[in-house]
């Protein structure tokens, strides 16, 4: 299949589809004779580039886990898209550090980041791929391109569904790209292929395309807890436009609360659960399967024999294992001495050494909880939230480089905080249910009822400080210190302005820039202010 796909994807002539990204990326097909014709000639060409779709998000090329990379221009492993998503939306904040000293990527913590940042700049590129490869599947996948084909009507019904999935996908990746760059270059299926430079779109504008498109596909993508682990459904689209209303206020400057309570309670409706397992089960190599993934909307799934990447799963567990730390507890054969948390994130916490609350996932054998040198991996508690191992400790199926471990994209314990803080926020719905939803969070994590809180406890501070102490790690920090306000000219932690200390840094971070090299090319853009 791995194979099948690589065709497929060298068949479309992506040079043409990277009509945004940047010169470096030697983007060309390996065979220019192939055609997409050709690509689509055999019915399970379709389910193959939809694997493409969804394996764009874990892996960085064609081979795996290295040697022919969907990007050039920075280390395959570097260049993954769910990493370079992680150290947007967790370096930058309270909630990570990070030993290593390659190129610029200190930089992302002290928030002194340029336009010319390459995890930045790769960032912005791996978005743009991304949504290059759903805009081509769409076009090659239209009735008039089917019937032309001769593509049969069960095979055609089934398209469509995939259709729907691309179109989440594609929404997602615009999603990232609004919430991250703000006003990014626009490229739809409609638009044709060709050398031709993209029109920048405005955020609010493109926060009604992506809300017109989820809005669409609600009821074309496959029911709610129906389609294949690992791929869309319907509580997917209701996740991802419940996070648009969440922050709608940030990106539209009006706000969409009551509709986060619409869409949550379709979630938390839907029939997902929060588990009986303790809470760090959730994030072992058999989450898939040990009761975890009941609670799971949408995952981005690992397997240490099929998705071998250096980015993803095997950076967030191998760079956080370092020190005293025993890397076969984590179902691995070394650790990386990379990540680590700041003090910020372990006060949360009630006694963190020992906490009662089972949230409290920090290694802090012969680890300050200080930082005096963020180079230094004994300097900052260490987190062990990522393990490839299962419920008995025994480990995945590669037990050496690459979990099995999935990534909890969305889950019910987001749903649920979100109801809560859009009932606080004036969205309706009900307080009391909103407690008792953050109650059996609390109670997994104590359990017992003993960190059970009342009513008076459910404020907008706790609700920020709850949601890093039950999603820390999980990529969602940065964007929700900008829903509070806390990101950048607010807000102050560990080595923020790169002084130990910490300090406010300038307002404008909240956005990142538009890569300088893309400026370069595409003469219809223009740089966020403040770059």
């Amino acid at each position: 299949m791995i194979q099948k796909i690589k065709y497929i994807i060298l068949s479309l002539g992506f040079v043409m589809l990277m009509q945004s990204c940047e010169k470096n990326l030697d983007l060309k097909p390996e065979d220019d004779r192939l055609t997409a014709d050709v690509a689509f000639e055999t019915p399970g060409a379709y389910r193959a580039f939809l694997a493409k779709l969804y394996a764009g998000i874990s892996l960085s090329g064609q081979e795996g886990p290295a040697g022919n990379p969907d990007l050039s221009g920075l280390d395959e492993g570097f260049s993954n898209y769910l990493r370079l998503y992680w150290k947007m939306q967790e370096l930058t904040t309270d909630e990570a550090v990070i030993a290593w000293n390659d190129g610029t990527i200190k930089n992302l913590h002290a928030q002194n980041w340029t336009s010319g940042n390459e995890f930045i700049r790769t960032m912005y590129s791996r978005i743009m791929y991304q949504i290059s490869l759903t805009n081509e599947f769409l076009r090659q996948t239209t009735d008039s391109k089917l019937s032309d084909r001769g593509v049969d009507a069960t095979l055609k019904a089934e398209i469509q569904k995939y259709r729907a999935e691309a179109r989440f996908m594609r929404a997602l990746s615009y999603w990232h790209a609004m919430d991250l760059f703000g006003n990014p270059p626009f490229v739809t299926d409609n638009d044709p292929i060709g050398a031709f430079l993209p029109e920048q779109i405005n955020r609010s504008d493109l926060f009604d395309y992506i809300e017109s498109e989820l809005l669409d596909i609600e009821s074309k993508i496959v029911p709610a807890r129906q389609n294949e682990y690992g791929r869309a459904d319907q509580a997917a689209v209701w996740m991802l436009l419940a996070k648009l209303y969440l922050n709608s206020e940030v990106y539209t400057n009006t706000s969409r609360y009551n509709d986060v309570i619409t869409y949550t309670a379709k979630i938390i409706n839907a029939g997902y659960t929060i588990p009986a397992n303790p809470y760090y089960q959730s994030f072992l190599a058999d989450n898939d399967s040990n009761g975890a993934q009941d609670e799971v909307i949408f995952t981005i799934p690992f397997d240490g024999l099929h998705t071998q990447s250096y980015g993803g799963m095997t950076f967030l567990v191998h760079a956080a294992v370092g020190g005293d730390m025993n890397p076969a507890d984590f179902g691995i054969n070394g650790g990386w001495y990379g990540l680590r948390t700041t003090s910020a994130l372990v006060d949360l916490f009630p006694t963190p050494e020992s906490s009662p609350d089972g949230r409290a996932l920090f290694f802090t054998t012969n680890q300050t909880k200080e930082i005096a040198d963020i180079s230094v991996f004994k300097n900052g508690y260490a987190i062990q939230k990522f393990k490839n191992v299962d419920v008995n400790g025994n480990p995945g199926s590669d037990p050496e480089n690459f979990p099995d471990t999935d990534f909890p994209m969305f889950r019910l314990a987001d749903a649920y905080l979100m109801y809560a803080e859009a009932n606080l926020r004036g969205g309706g719905g009900d307080t009391a249910t909103a407690v008792g939803y953050i109650n059996q969070l609390r109670q997994r994590a104590y359990g017992d009822a003993s960190g059970n809180i009342s009513t008076s406890d459910l404020t907008l501070d706790f609700i920020l400080n709850e949601r890093a102490r039950e999603l820390y790690w999980e990529a969602h920090r940065r964007t929700d210190l900008i829903r509070f306000g806390k990101f950048s000219d607010q807000g102050v932690w560990p080595w923020k302005g790169n002084v130990p200390q910490g300090t406010t840094t300038e307002a404008f971070r909240n956005v990142m820039p538009i890569s300088a090299s893309d400026l370069g090319v595409n003469t219809n853009l223009i740089q966020n202010p403040g770059y």
